[in-house]
């Protein structure tokens, strides 16, 4: 498995780590049609669906590069039941599969596939543990849902866009991307979760802090690490601290860019690479 554990029998494969993620997100945020449904209670790891947040965000993305390209970039191995890679997806919600690229403490790298949408190791069922697809960068060290991960369990979460949606009647959705065409490598946790019967699942969330000159449209924005701070974000040997939260701010000017898509990518169910095109607004 990732991270250097070894095969057990109660090891799953990428689709079983996440199975049902689409049903099981349709059923935590009813049909998943709109940026409310989407966005519900995000970043509290809340029992219940709860109150829509204008703080909430990053829930919906953009995963069509293969495994194999992110891995030479980020200088990780493949995880073995990732050898067939992910299916190419323009509209990944949570509890979907997403990558992650962990470090062992001999340095070596790995790149897996997470359920998004993080589970602590300590919950006893982890089907009440909803809306955790977001962490907050303020409150990540000191939050119980998140600071064990934040001490042990930092990852990177490769991505190629994301969508977020400008408040309005309707809501207008955008894709950023990188200005230099990149992946969005995202500031992340993982956690690993095993139940009594055997069952395992690989989980992870993104980072989400305030948001900069390039996220005009939202009050927060993901967490967006440059090549130069993955060594750092991933070193097993930091616990935490100020050098790690120094590293969750928003993003340079000029790193992001973006532009309107079709609202289409608000229904989890569309799916396809005109999702990610540029549109032409009304007007």
């Amino acid at each position: 498995m990732v991270d250097g554990r070894s095969n057990t029998p109660g090891d799953h494969t990428p689709a079983d780590h996440t199975r049902g993620a689409e049903t099981d997100g349709r059923s935590n945020t009813p049909g998943d049609h709109t940026p409310a449904d989407h966005t519900r209670g995000a970043e509290t790891g809340s029992h219940r669906p709860g109150r829509r947040s204008l703080d909430s965000m990053c829930g919906r993305l953009a995963l069509y590069s293969d495994a194999p390209r992110l891995a030479r970039l980020l200088e990780a191995g493949l995880d073995p039941e990732l050898v067939d890679g992910l299916p190419p997806r323009w509209n990944v919600g949570p509890t979907s599969a997403i990558l992650g690229v962990s470090e062992r403490p001999d340095g070596r790298r790995t790149i897996g596939a997470y359920r998004w949408g993080l589970v602590p190791s300590q919950a006893r069922d982890p089907a009440a543990v909803r809306n955790t697809f977001n962490a907050r960068a303020e409150t990540v060290a000191t939050k119980p849902m998140f600071r064990s991960a934040f001490k042990r369990g930092r990852v990177l979460i490769p991505v190629d866009a994301f969508y977020e949606w400008k408040a309005g009647s309707p809501k207008q959705p955008y894709a950023f991307t990188r200005a230099d065409k990149e992946p969005v490598v995202f500031a992340g946790l993982r956690e690993w979760w095993r139940g009594h019967d055997g069952t395992e699942l690989r989980t992870a969330t993104i980072i989400t802090t305030q948001a900069g000159p390039d996220m005009p449209i939202h009050s927060r924005q993901p967490v967006v690490l440059e090549e130069e701070n993955w060594a750092r974000w991933l070193d097993p040997g930091a616990t935490g601290g100020p050098e790690l939260l120094g590293l969750l701010g928003p993003t340079r000017e000029g790193t992001l860019v973006h532009h309107p898509v079709d609202r289409a990518v608000g229904n989890v169910r569309n799916e396809g690479p005109e999702l990610v095109e540029e549109v032409v607004l009304p007007g």
